[in-house]
């Protein structure tokens, strides 16, 4: 093999492996910004259910903000961990629930979106092993909150929203 052509060859790996590296910036970027606008949104809705007298249900959603910043970090750190810039797009304006029953049906439909993305996006991460383990690991906890919703769902219409409810003070 001449030298021109293992240099095109080693050329070509490196072009590959920077467009991957920026393939896994974005998505990560994108994941960390929409995920700390949800996240504040479900310690804000946290904090409503508590003051509502739905002390569990309330404190569920606060202790899921706490998870999803520790999800943001481990986006952040593999961000800069890649050279990459951290960026802070802003949240969008998002209305906020106070019927508990009508919040989940509203974050399960969210969330089954979310899942969705992930699924997509992961498979664009096969060539990043380290960012494909972040997201793989986020998307089980992810699925895990879907299940968890769509539960919730479920036993409400089994035993009723007031029965609900009264289980979540």
């Amino acid at each position: 093999m001449s030298y021109l052509c293992l240099r095109n060859i080693i050329t070509n790996i490196k072009r590959k492996i920077i467009m991957d590296k920026q393939k896994s910036i974005e998505a990560l970027q994108f994941f960390a910004t929409g995920l700390t606008e949800g996240a504040l949104v479900h310690k804000l809705q946290g904090q409503i259910f508590k003051a509502q007298g739905f002390g569990k249900l309330g404190q569920k959603y606060v202790d899921h903000f706490n998870e999803e910043m520790a999800w943001v970090e481990k986006f952040v750190e593999r961000i800069l961990d890649l050279g990459g810039e951290i960026k802070f797009d802003g949240a969008k304006s998002r209305e906020l629930i106070s019927n508990p029953i009508d919040y989940i049906k509203a974050d399960l439909e969210i969330q089954k979106a979310g899942v969705d993305l992930l699924y997509k996006c992961c498979e664009t991460l096969i060539n990043d092993p380290t960012t494909y383990e972040i997201m793989v690991g986020y998307l089980k906890d992810e699925e895990e909150d879907l299940y968890w919703s769509q539960g919730a769902l479920e036993m409400i219409e089994c035993i009723g929203q007031q029965n609900w409810l009264f289980t979540q003070v």
